[in-house]
C-alpha cells in the first residue's frame, strides 16, 4: 500500500481532494460503478480493544465520507456489501446490533442523503429482516428517489449464489406463465432478472482488510470487473485510499477476452 502522505489539507472547503490530486485522475476513465467489500470491522475493534459493536458503528460512520468523495471524483454508483447471507451464522447479539445499526443509518442519514442528491437502493432479500427495517428502508428509498448525483446500493442479506437461485425462480415463473420462452433466455435476459437489473456492472471492486477473495459478492456482475485489494481495515479506509484505488484502476488496460 502507498504511504498516506496527504494533500488533503490543501483542498478547498467542502471538497475532499486538492486540485493537485484531481489533476492526477483522468475524468474520462473514472469508474462509473465501484463495489466495496467492507471487511475488517471486527478486527479493527479487536486491535483497538473495542467491542465488535463499536467496530461496526465505526464502519458505518466511514461510509458517508467515502460516498461523498466518490461523488466528487465522478463515480455514479457505489455498492457496499453490508450484510451477507452467511452473516446469519453470527451470534444473535451481533445480528441484532447490525440490524439496529442499519435502521439508525437509514433514519439519521435520510435528510443528509436527500440534500446531497444520493439515491438509496438495495440488493438482496430484505424480506428476512424485521418489518421495522423494511419500513425504514422503504421510507428512505422514497425520500431519496430523486437523487441524481450518486446511487448508494446497500447489499443486505445478499449473496451471489442466493441471487442466482432467486433469479432462476423468477425466470421459471415467467416461463410457466408463458411470458418468455426458452429461446429468449440469454445473458441480457438474465441480467434483467438480477437484483442489479437497473445498474451497470461494477467497473472496480475494492476489498479492504487484506483478504483476497470475492466472498460470494456480485459473482455474475463481476465477470470483467477490475479488483483492488488493500491492506487497510474498513474503519480506517480513507478517501485517500479511495483515490489510490481509482488511480490504480486508471493505470490498467481493461480486457474483456480480447487482446
Amino acid at each position: 500500500m502507498k504511504p498516506r502522505t496527504s494533500n488533503l489539507k490543501e483542498k478547498k472547503e467542502d471538497t475532499f481532494f486538492s486540485e493537485e490530486m484531481l489533476k492526477k485522475l483522468d475524468p474520462k476513465k473514472v469508474p462509473q460503478h465501484i463495489a466495496i467489500i467492507m471487511d475488517g470491522n471486527r478486527r479493527w475493534a479487536n486491535s483497538n480493544k473495542f467491542s465488535a459493536f463499536l467496530g461496526h458503528s465505526k464502519g458505518a460512520d466511514n461510509l458517508t465520507p467515502i460516498v461523498q468523495a466518490a461523488a466528487e471524483i465522478g463515480i455514479k454508483v457505489v455498492t457496499v456489501f453490508a450484510f451477507s447471507t452467511e452473516n446469519w451464522q453470527r451470534s444473535k447479539n451481533e445480528i441484532d446490533h447490525l440490524i439496529q445499526l442499519f435502521e439508525k443509518y437509514l433514519v439519521e442519514k435520510r435528510e443528509f442523503l436527500k440534500k446531497n442528491n444520493v439515491k438509496i437502493q438495495m440488493i438482496g432479500d430484505i424480506s428476512a429482516f424485521p418489518k421495522s427495517l423494511q419500513k425504514v428502508y422503504a421510507e428512505t428509498q422514497a425520500a431519496t428517489c430523486k437523487g441524481n448525483k450518486i446511487t448508494l446500493v446497500l447489499a443486505l442479506n445478499y449473496g451471489a449464489k442466493d441471487e442466482m437461485i432467486r433469479t432462476v425462480k423468477k425466470i421459471l415463473v415467467d416461463y410457466d406463465q408463458k411470458k418468455i420462452n426458452k429461446n429468449e433466455i440469454n445473458e441480457k435476459k438474465i441480467n434483467n432478472y438480477l437484483d442489479t437489473a437497473n445498474l451497470p456492472d461494477p467497473d472496480l471492486i475494492i476489498r479492504t482488510s487484506g483478504e483476497k477473495r470475492l466472498s460470494n459478492f456480485l459473482l455474475w456482475q463481476s465477470s470483467y470487473s477490475e479488483i483492488y485489494f488493500v491492506d487497510v481495515l474498513w474503519p480506517d479506509f480513507s478517501v485517500q485510499d479511495l483515490f489510490y484505488a481509482v488511480r490504480d484502476y486508471q493505470k490498467r488496460k481493461r480486457r474483456r477476452g480480447g487482446t
